[in-house]
């Protein structure tokens, strides 16, 4: 607590001060662009690896980044949900998993929870059906490649329950909102964003069209000899476009998945 409370003291008299003219912006009112879904892993902070400034991310944090299909209850995460969309219209929404998830370990267990940790329980219901594809078909993977696999899922999983929603439904079918999946690897820092079109999780630097990619590089600041900080390894990520669907090389999942496990896995999980 003391660490906590020199903390307030040090961004009232340091960092307010020298944000002052964006807090009085941000006290009329707030337009955030994204709607972010992550864990409540303390190993996450959405803003920091994004980046994103103050204002600029609504934020659903919950154990194992879990979205309750709409009418299975009247929790806070459908009523955040319709209030991005409606009130603030939030048109682009991110559900983030993360390696080496508590909840997604808890779901691999689920049956052992009941007697300790009831709420927890009854809460990873809600990933059943990612609890149920891993269990029917990757019976063969076990210990850390099946965790990856649940993570993964998973996201896809509350993708398909954040598609019930009736606001959703109907800016998805208008062409009005765009949902991505994404994974952080808290090891590496790396994340990574699920391509509905190769069936596999990839840089989200690789989902930019190359004039994107150009307009990017445009923007950052040239160093003393010339050149564009970082050009040339964001190059070369999107050069990588076209690696094999799910390898080792994209980071997940950890072992190659045969054509037919990667069909079971991604069916049906695009955006629109």
């Amino acid at each position: 607590m003391k660490k906590l409370i020199k903390g307030l003291r040090e961004f009232k008299s340091s960092y307010f001060p020298a944000n002052e003219q964006l807090f009085e912006q941000l006290s009329h009112g707030q337009k955030p662009r994204v709607l972010f879904i992550t864990c409540s892993d303390s190993r996450i902070d959405p803003n920091l690896i994004t980046q994103a400034g103050l204002g600029e991310l609504f934020v659903i944090r919950n154990a194992g980044n879990i979205i309750p299909p709409y009418g299975a209850t009247n929790g806070g995460e459908g009523a955040t949900i319709e209030y991005a969309i409606q009130a603030l219209d939030i048109q682009q929404i991110i559900i983030c998993g993360h390696s080496h998830c508590g909840a997604m370990k808890g779901l691999m267990k689920l049956d052992s929870l009941r007697i300790e940790m009831p709420l927890v329980h009854d809460w990873l219901k809600y990933a059943e059906a990612t609890r149920r594809l891993v269990k029917d078909n990757y019976s063969g993977y076990e210990g850390e490649d099946l965790l990856e696999i649940i993570i993964a899922e998973n996201v896809l999983t509350q993708i398909e329950n954040l598609r019930t929603y009736p606001v959703i439904r109907s800016k998805l079918h208008q062409g009005q909102i765009s949902i991505y999946a994404w994974i952080y690897q808290i090891e590496t820092g790396e994340v990574l964003a699920y391509d509905s079109q190769k069936h596999a999780y990839v840089l989200p630097l690789n989902q930019l069209s190359s004039s994107e990619i150009d307009e990017r590089l445009s923007s950052l600041p040239l160093t003393h000899n010339g050149e564009k900080p970082f050009a040339k390894t964001q190059q070369q990520a999107f050069q990588s476009f076209h690696k094999p669907h799910i390898s080792t090389d994209t980071g997940f999942p950890m072992t190659v998945l045969s054509p037919e496990q990667m069909e079971r896995i991604y069916r049906g999980s695009t955006t629109k």
